[in-house]
């Protein structure tokens, strides 16, 4: 029989929608896993989207109460898309409610917020998992495979970045991903956490950076309240607000192992619209990867090559997870794909009752890395990077 896991979304706009869309995805892709998302409640403050999940995304119920889902028996899992600001007291309540929790990084607004959200997790001993989707591109699982086999030889270098143009527009819309106090950090929470994310997954931990900011956009339009994203657009009269959050970062990194670096992200940028990628070199090879082109990887290793140079790797059904959603070689996955396969591992944890990876210790460990870098910006200097985790198991 199919494993029934009920879900209960808290927030449901854009990244709430697609989430709910993977979890109703998985029994059609991934039919052999037996895994059935039931999605039981949505909770939003805009009653139109309460309306959308019901009607059209097939949730039973909806409410502007989000205390309400954590009171319904039939919900095993929490899945936080609301607000940044809002994550902690959601979190924490889920987790004391003994929900498993699914919650969209930043878990935290800054980075003490998620360090007391992953010791409110460990304390109530539930399962969680952080939207760290990128690495999950079957040619991202391929990489680390090989690097896992050795056969990059020893890591010497690592250049990631994300450069997405989302805030090119001058005239974009001042939404709370622009404000301090709704978002926390700029870029430094909602980019570079995945580019900490993607280079800790593949080279392991992070030891010390230096780092650097700026705002590029200082204002911009005001929106009317409940209404637009950061993808809506004012107009050149309209009233405006100042933009409280950096909209650049860049860092040099040195890690554990070694392997030296450098991190750089930007939502002002020019050109580069979702260049979410990396750069690795190592004693015997290379591999380049961007999201842009998710579906191809530069790939370097010339003891097994005919050829001395980057050869193109094209994803295709030998690689895991893509079988399932598309056949053959060369044929594309999506951004949306990525979520599938994230909604989908995350539920096969819960139901063999096994911590995820990622979990709230891993976003604790990307956090840790972004406090070393906003430090950076006050000493000007190399920080070390320092576990924020807090001690204690016991409430």
């Amino acid at each position: 029989m199919p494993s029934s896991i009920g879900i209960g979304v808290i927030g449901f706009g854009w990244m709430g929608q697609a989430h709910s869309r993977s979890y109703r995805s998985i029994p059609s892709y991934f039919p052999e896993t037996g895994i059935a998302p039931r999605l039981v409640a949505v909770a939003d403050t805009v009653p139109e989207r309460i309306d959308l999940a019901v009607n059209n995304f097939g949730f039973e119920s909806g409410t502007t109460d989000w205390r309400q889902l954590l009171e319904r028996d039939e919900i095993d899992v929490i899945d936080i898309t609301a607000p940044n600001a809002l994550h902690q007291e959601l979190a924490e309540a889920a987790a004391a409610a003994g929900k498993h929790i699914f919650c969209e990084k930043p878990v935290g607004i800054e980075p003490k917020a998620t360090a007391a959200i992953e010791r409110a997790a460990r304390i109530a001993g539930v399962i969680t998992g952080c939207g760290y989707n990128y690495r999950w591109a079957p040619l991202v699982q391929y990489t680390r495979q090989l690097i896992n086999e050795g056969r990059f030889g020893e890591l010497t270098h690592y250049r990631g970045r994300f450069f997405s143009m989302y805030g090119r527009d001058r005239l974009g819309l001042l939404s709370w991903r622009f404000l301090q106090d709704e978002a926390g950090y700029g870029v430094l929470s909602d980019l570079m956490a995945h580019a900490i994310d993607m280079a800790q997954y593949l080279c392991g931990p992070v030891a010390r950076v230096v780092s650097v900011k700026e705002i590029f956009v200082k204002e911009r339009p005001l929106p009317n309240p409940g209404e637009g994203t950061h993808y809506d657009r004012g107009k050149p009269d309209d009233p405006t607000g100042a933009v409280t959050n950096e909209d650049y970062v860049g860092a040099m990194v040195e890690f554990a192992s070694g392997t030296r670096g450098t991190l750089e992200v930007d939502r002002s940028i020019f050109g580069p619209q979702s260049s979410m990628a990396f750069e690795l070199n190592g004693a015997k090879g290379a591999a380049a990867w961007d999201h842009e082109k998710l579906n191809q990887l530069q790939l370097y290793l010339p003891e097994e090559q005919a050829v001395d140079g980057f050869i193109e790797v094209l994803a295709g059904d030998a690689l895991p997870h893509q079988g399932n959603i598309v056949p053959g070689g060369g044929n594309s996955l999506g951004y949306e794909d990525m979520k599938i396969i994230e909604a989908l591992e995350f539920l096969k944890s819960v139901e063999a009752g096994r911590q995820h990876h990622p979990d709230f210790t891993d976003a604790l460990a990307n956090a840790s890395v972004a406090a070393a870098m906003a430090r950076s910006w006050e000493s000007e200097r190399w920080e070390d990077v320092v576990s924020l985790r807090i001690e204690g198991s016991e409430a």
